[in-house]
């Protein structure tokens, strides 16, 4: 193998080579971005770039049980692999036993394309999405409003080699698109985002007829006091609340006490009813449009993560079957500190289990109400409640008699995810959507619009 081979699975291969450790997990990660962004209906910025991060994590045997290090780098070639090596080896022979030493994953399994080359993206993926862009900008511009927002396009191809004899390969395109319309005086504005895998089923177009019924619902404006409406919650909506849920499900937490799925006295939750509504929300690395990783990727050691994890299968989990939660976040270590299923985090969350109507027809069977478009900057307040506190954000509007009669004033809320579980009192149909707030880390979620009869906006809020 030349000392300069720049392929990734020689990188891997090489870096395992090198290791003196009992035991030893390479992960390198080969990205590529492409990216546009405008403002005031032009483009203002583009780019493409490229970039490769190598994680090393060597395990070392000792008499009070197996230490663990790991050490990440960027833009790593073979001439850089054996500082890095060492220093993962370093770094777990200073360190105690980790707690969640378990054995390294083993089995042999070996991608058929773990010796291909990386997967790229380029600019050309936004070949048929920027024409249509430009036509709304130029529809926007007619009718007197301003779009603003950026497209964001990534390609990981993730190699996973151990000294167990595991060779994984996994490529996860990612994009994103958030558009905002705004009046000329910016004193009102709509926003509207989607996830996407390559901006094929993304249509600029929609998305801003979307955003200019919502501008000309805000040209009345209605003040009104917090307090407690019936309120609607859109997917985006509904997503950011349950991702968050989903972060703060593990098991080891909540057997000792810790969340809102202990029990007093110890113990979970699980088997419990939380809904009444037959809902259920589940992960599967293998759902059509919205597959990630089917096996564990584990960068680090957390709450519910393990990097002797690694290579873990990954396969359809219910979360909530029916209204029961059935699983808690589990690596094996907790699982076996708290006899729940080892149930590993998968890298997309669906809602389903609600009726057939759109969001649409729900505000038209709304009487009196409360419609969101989003949800901003939430903030956990009580970890023993999971009362989480934000801001709603770019459209407030009130629901009269089944029509929208104009945008409110924004709020402050004050909820919990699993205390609205509990309240819902209808879910519409389920589809994909971008999450507001958490569209950084977690794209690749599907959830319904919910009916919440008693959302509690706890004050006013003076934002856009």
């Amino acid at each position: 193998m030349s000392s300069r081979t720049n392929k990734p699975h020689e990188i891997v291969e090489r870096a395992l080579e090198l290791s003196r450790a009992d035991g030893c997990v390479v992960i390198a990660d080969e990205e590529s971005t492409a990216n546009l962004r405008w403002a005031g209906n032009a483009l203002t910025t583009n780019g493409v770039t490229r970039g490769r991060t190598l994680t090393v994590i060597a395990t070392v045997d000792g008499k009070e049980g197996t230490a663990s290090g790991v050490v990440s780098r960027a833009a790593v070639t073979t001439a850089d692999l054996e500082d890095l090596v060492r220093a993962a080896e370093d770094a777990a022979r200073s360190a105690g036993p980790a707690e969640d030493a378990q054995p390294l994953v083993s089995g042999g399994t070996v991608s058929a394309d773990f010796a291909e080359a990386p997967a790229e993206t380029t600019s050309d993926v936004f070949a048929d999405f920027a024409p249509a862009l430009g036509e709304a900008f130029a529809r926007a511009r007619a009718g007197g409003r301003e779009l603003y927002g950026f497209a964001n396009h990534e390609l990981t191809s993730s190699y996973l080699g151990t000294s167990t004899g595991l060779r994984l390969r996994h490529d996860q395109p990612n994009g994103t698109l958030e558009l905002n319309a705004k009046s000329p005086d910016l004193t009102r504005s709509a926003w509207a985002g989607r996830a996407t895998r390559d901006f094929k089923d993304v249509d600029p177009a929609a998305l801003d007829t979307e955003l200019a019924t919502r501008l000309g619902w805000a040209e009345r404006r209605i003040e009104l006091p917090a307090g407690r409406y019936e309120t609607l919650l859109p997917p985006s909506a509904v997503a950011d609340l349950l991702i968050y849920q989903y972060w703060s499900s593990g098991a080891r937490d909540a057997a000792e006490g810790r969340t809102v799925f202990s029990t007093p006295g110890g113990g979970t939750r699980v088997g419990e009813k939380l809904s009444e509504l037959p809902l259920t929300l589940r992960s599967d690395p293998r759902e059509p449009g919205l597959e990630s990783a089917p096996f564990v990727l584990a960068h680090a050691s957390g709450d519910d993560s393990s990097v002797f994890d690694n290579g873990l299968p990954l396969g359809p989990t219910d979360w909530l079957r029916d209204g029961e939660l059935t699983h808690l976040l589990s690596t094996r270590h907790s699982a076996g500190l708290t006899g729940l299923p080892v149930a590993p985090g998968v890298d997309n969350l669906i809602l389903e289990g609600g009726g057939e109507k759109s969001l649409d027809e729900m505000v038209a069977a709304t009487e009196r109400g409360l419609l969101l478009t989003c949800l901003w900057y939430i903030r956990e307040v009580d970890p023993a409640t999971l009362l989480l506190t934000g801001l709603t954000r770019d459209g407030v509007y009130l629901v009269e008699n089944g029509e929208v009669v104009g945008e409110v004033n924004n709020f402050r809320f004050n909820e919990s995810p699993v205390g609205l579980l509990g309240r819902v009192s209808e879910a519409g149909r389920t589809e994909k959507t971008l999450p507001r707030e958490w569209g950084d880390w977690f794209t690749r979620a599907a959830m319904p619009a919910l009916r919440v009869p008693d959302f509690n906006m706890s004050s006013v809020s003076k934002g856009v």
